[in-house]
């Protein structure tokens, strides 16, 4: 009994293998309800790591389900039970054990990612779009600004996702979509051009400011750098390896950006302008690098940390100590 009960708990223990996950999709499963309950068991026993537009295992396997089947979300209950096509299974078991064994991040595998409610094409050349900004743009910015902006910067756009966002929250208002990254523009054009917004939307290649002309003045800037400092760069899940580097990174604090932003933010913005910028984890290391400025983090009702304000007024009242530190940085990098 007991080296039965041995052989049990072995079973029980032991993750499914590639050949395991594909058979059971293929030939023993047919609803929607039951795939998806069996990919959450494989999720859980690999033990892989949610964060790239989920939170769970049940959504992450619903997504990939979804995806094959061209559905978008929310699904609800009598979708569950509908049967799948054996062509669908067998794509689901391939994405599945592409997941597991390569812990690549759904949203890559499906060329899909949601952000206010929006969907856009994702691949390995841009960061997966998970910013709280979500939160902001759609309360339309209130209480921070006093008016509607008629022209935004989006600094560092990626994919294009705050940008387009932005745009479709105020139609009125054109948007500069920057990004030091090719590839990333590319993406964010196939974006910018699904939503039909290339009259609203500009893609620009620069390295943050370098390439925006002289005098250029915006309403508001928002920006989402890299700010993962080194050690917390070391130690991510593998799945956020999966993301471009260039998009993750910035120097031992995270800040290296955020430090020739904050440098040169202020003369691109009008007087009653704002910068919004995202340094999630790296926030106290900002709070330490300049402890004399009052930076307003905002309180995200939705989740999400490291988003502060300052407005122009205060970004040009502590020029001196922002120049000093990105000066720092030009320094490091040679």
């Amino acid at each position: 009994m007991q080296s039965e009960l041995v052989e049990l708990h072995q079973q029980l223990d032991a993750p499914p293998t590639q050949e395991e996950i594909i058979h059971a999709i293929c030939e023993e499963l047919y609803t929607m309800q039951d795939v998806v309950r069996y990919c959450v068991s494989c999720f859980a026993a690999h033990h892989i790591y949610v964060g790239h537009g989920t939170d769970n295992y049940w959504d992450e396997a619903l997504e990939i389900v979804q995806a094959v089947m061209h559905l978008q979300p929310p699904c609800d209950d009598s979708t569950l039970t509908s049967r799948l096509t054996r062509k669908e299974r067998e794509l689901i078991s391939r994405l599945v054990c592409i997941r597991v064994f390569s812990r690549i991040p759904t949203p890559y595998l499906t060329h899909r990612a949601f952000f206010c409610g929006h969907e856009f094409y994702v691949d390995d050349r841009v960061i997966i779009p998970r910013s709280p900004i979500a939160e902001l743009i759609e309360q339309g910015f209130s209480p921070y600004l006093d008016r509607s902006p008629q022209r935004v910067l989006d600094m560092c756009t990626g994919s294009g996702c705050i940008a387009i966002a932005i745009a479709l929250h105020f139609p009125q208002a054109e948007v500069d979509a920057v990004d030091i990254s090719p590839e990333a523009l590319e993406v964010a054009a196939m974006n910018i051009d699904g939503y039909d917004l290339n009259d609203q939307v500009f893609p620009l290649q620069s390295d943050l400011f370098t390439n925006l002309p002289k005098g250029d003045k915006y309403d508001l800037i928002v920006a989402n750098p890299p700010y993962v400092d080194a050690q917390d760069l070391a130690d991510m899940p593998e799945e956020y390896h999966a993301e471009p580097a260039l998009a993750l990174g910035s120097g031992e604090d995270g800040l290296n950006c955020a430090k020739r932003i904050l440098a040169q933010a202020g003369d691109f913005l009008n007087e009653d302008g704002v910068l919004i910028m995202e340094v999630g984890n790296s926030a106290e290391a900002l709070n330490d690098a300049f402890p004399q400025v009052p930076f307003h983090f905002i309180d995200l009702k939705r989740g999400g940390t490291g988003v502060f304000l300052l407005s122009a007024e205060q970004l040009n009242a502590y020029r001196d100590c922002f120049v000093k530190a990105a000066a720092e940085v030009a320094d490091e990098r040679k």
